[in-house]
C-alpha cells in the first residue's frame, strides 16, 4: 500500500493559493482515477482506492500546512507503513515555475511543512514531488506562497497539475527512478 499525500491549507482562503498546489495535484490523481475524498479522520481529507492496481490511500492533511506531520504521522502508524511507502506532492519556491522534481529523499529545504513531516516521520528517507512554484523577484514570500497564481501562471496550470498525476502514475506503476528519469528534466510550457 501507498500513501500519496498533497499538502496545503484548508479553506477557501487558500484554495487557489501557490502554496496549495499539492491538494491541486492529489485532487487532480482522485478526480482521475476515481478515488473520492470523502473520509474525515487522521487530522485529514482521505480516500482507498486502486491505481493501475496499487492499493493507494490519497490524503490532504486539514492541520495547516506548518502542522502537515501530524496528520501524516497518524496514517503512518495506522496503516503501519514505511517511510518509503509515503509520497508527499507539495510546492516549491526553489525551482522555477513549469518544473517539477521527484526523489527518493531529501531535506527539508527550509518548507515548514516538510520540516513538520520529518519529524512526524522519524526521518527523511519518504519519496517526495516537488511542484515548482518559482520565487519572487522582490517581496516578502510568506506573502508570495498564499497569493494565487498570476494570469500566465494560470493558462499553464492545466499542464502543470496532469504532468504531476502522470508522474505519480509513474511512480506507482514503474518506480522512482523510471519517474525521475521522465519528469525531472521536463520544462512545462
Amino acid at each position: 500500500m501507498k500513501l500519496i499525500a498533497g499538502l496545503g491549507n484548508p479553506g477557501e482562503r487558500y484554495e487557489a493559493t501557490r502554496h496549495n498546489i499539492g491538494f491541486m495535484v492529489l485532487d487532480r490523481i482522485s478526480d482521475h482515477y476515481g478515488i473520492p475524498l470523502e473520509e474525515r479522520s487522521f487530522e485529514a481529507h482521505w480516500g482507498k482506492g486502486r491505481i493501475d492496481g496499487a492499493e493507494v490511500i490519497l490524503v490532504k492533511p486539514m492541520t495547516y500546512m506548518n502542522l502537515s506531520g501530524q496528520s501524516l504521522g497518524m496514517f503512518k502508524r495506522y496503516f503501519a507503513l514505511s517511510n518509503k511507502d509515503i509520497l508527499v506532492i507539495y510546492d516549491d519556491m526553489d525551482l522555477p515555475f513549469g518544473r517539477i522534481r521527484m526523489r527518493p529523499r531529501g531535506g527539508p529545504g527550509g518548507h515548514r511543512g516538510m520540516i513538520s513531516i520529518i519529524e512526524a516521520l522519524g526521518g527523511e528517507d519518504f519519496p517526495r514531488l516537488r511542484m515548482g512554484i518559482g520565487r519572487p523577484e522582490k517581496g516578502d514570500p510568506v506573502a508570495y506562497v498564499l497569493s494565487p497564481f498570476n494570469e500566465e501562471e494560470w493558462g499553464r496550470l492545466d499542464r502543470i497539475l496532469e504532468t504531476g498525476r502522470m508522474a505519480v502514475e509513474t511512480y506507482l506503476k514503474e518506480g522512482i527512478d523510471v519517474a525521475m528519469n521522465r519528469f525531472n528534466s521536463l520544462e512545462i510550457v
